[in-house]
């Protein structure tokens, strides 16, 4: 599969209230990079911990970046920041700047919940709800103001075709969602945060927790949504980047224990012809 090129994701047509229900819009190619989120000399802290120290880095709208590195350097931190997480974090401190479509998150304007609206996140471990597969989507959508059950059901519908879930669970939308398959699970969870059509996935290493069947299908589904939404995703599986991403960030932990970005560029670049020593002896397994 050529990660550079998007592949129509199945779904319904049809239109109502603020969501437009049908196939998903494609992004711009990758060739032409544009960038949706500008990440300006962000540090973060913990307390007196450094977690991320003075990173710049442009994220491509409808592309997949993949953050690499090792564990600790401060990949998963990057991702919470871009849609505040971090918020809900006591003693975290935040420097810089981050831009989404060119707004600032950070200025006193700026509305989380919206934000959290355009920026989806996936956990590592599947979260879906203790609940019904119908209410796992039905809460978002309740939660942003979407109550007409016909609406609902449409956008529900979508969603599970979009992550090949339809077929397998439509005969038990009403029965709980823990019984299904991790994997399942996770593209439960993928699903649910499609329900608000955001333009920005987080993943954090989404596929970790999955046997490797459940996680060759997670991935094969990532691969079909780039181009529809900008995918951000942090992963230890070398190869899966390799396969899946546009691009590469890859982390490492330097002075003063913080996590810093020690190359970035077009993902081929990075596994094949890396700039950096560092990224190059991680690459090839010598470090990290």
């Amino acid at each position: 599969m050529n990660p550079n090129k998007p592949v129509t994701a199945q779904a319904i047509s049809s239109k109502e209230g603020g969501f437009t229900l049908g196939p998903l819009q494609m992004g711009p190619a990758c060739c032409d990079p544009e960038p949706v989120i500008e990440v300006e000399n962000l540090s973060l802290r913990y307390g007196d911990k450094t977690a991320l120290d003075k990173v710049t880095l442009d994220i491509y709208r409808g592309c997949i970046t993949a953050l690499i590195g090792p564990s600790g350097c401060g990949k998963t931190s990057f991702l919470s920041a871009i849609n505040r997480l971090t918020d809900l974090i006591p003693n975290c401190v935040i420097g810089g700047h981050i831009r989404v479509d060119g707004q600032d998150i950070h200025t006193t304007e700026s509305n989380v919940q919206a934000l959290r609206q355009k920026v989806g996140m996936v956990f590592q471990k599947p979260t879906p709800f203790p609940l019904s597969i119908r209410r796992n989507l039905s809460l978002p959508l309740c939660e942003y103001g979407v109550t007409r059950r016909s609406e609902i059901d449409a956008i529900s519908e979508q969603v599970l075709r979009d992550v090949g879930l339809w077929d397998e669970v439509c005969d038990r939308l009403d029965t709980t969602a823990l019984a299904l398959s991790g994997g399942q699970q996770q593209r439960l969870c993928i699903a649910r945060a499609l329900t608000l059509r955001p333009k920005i996935l987080l993943m954090d290493e989404p596929c970790s927790a999955l046997d490797p069947m459940a996680s060759g299908v997670v991935e094969d589904l990532i691969s079909r949504l780039q181009g529809h939404y900008t995918i951000v995703i942090v992963t230890h599986n070398l190869a899966q980047a390799r396969r899946i991403a546009n691009y590469a960030a890859f982390f490492w932990v330097k002075e003063r224990a913080a996590g810093q970005l020690i190359e970035f560029g077009r993902c081929q670049h990075i596994f094949e012809s890396p700039t950096d020593p560092l990224t190059a002896a991680y690459i090839n397994g010598t470090r990290g």
